[in-house]
């Protein structure tokens, strides 16, 4: 009996430790977005609050995971998220202008990291 637990709790060891990784993609999102320069930009925190009602530059981001869901009909909250990083004048928050928002994420940042942003801003309710 003893024989057959052991294999049983190593391959549960094994299979924890592979799951506990280095965190989530929302975990890596908040790490980037708390960035004051990714590349060669300004760091979403530069300018977008995590505060509601707070506005630095750009629209708070406090919320903006539930506020992306309605931003566009027909649209997902991933795809409005997704992109308002990589072409942030196709839909301007109202209040704010065009052309604030910084050009080249699209160039610079990686598949994986846009994908970490979506996903820490989906938890942004």
């Amino acid at each position: 009996m003893k024989n057959r637990i052991l294999p049983l709790i190593l391959a549960l060891a094994m299979l924890l430790a592979a799951c506990g990784g280095s965190g989530t993609d929302s975990d890596a999102g908040e790490e980037l977005f708390t960035q004051s320069v990714i590349g060669s930009q300004s760091g979403c925190a530069t300018c977008h609050s995590l505060e509601p009602g707070v506005i630095v530059i750009g629209p708070p981001a406090a919320g903006v995971g539930s506020r992306a869901a309605a931003a566009v009909s027909g649209q997902s909250a991933e795809a409005y998220l997704r992109e308002s990083i990589t072409a942030p004048d196709a839909h301007i928050a109202e209040g704010f202008a065009a052309s604030i928002m910084p050009q080249k994420y699209a160039e610079e940042l990686s598949a994986e990291q846009i994908d970490q942003l979506v996903a820490y801003m989906l938890t942004l309710e």
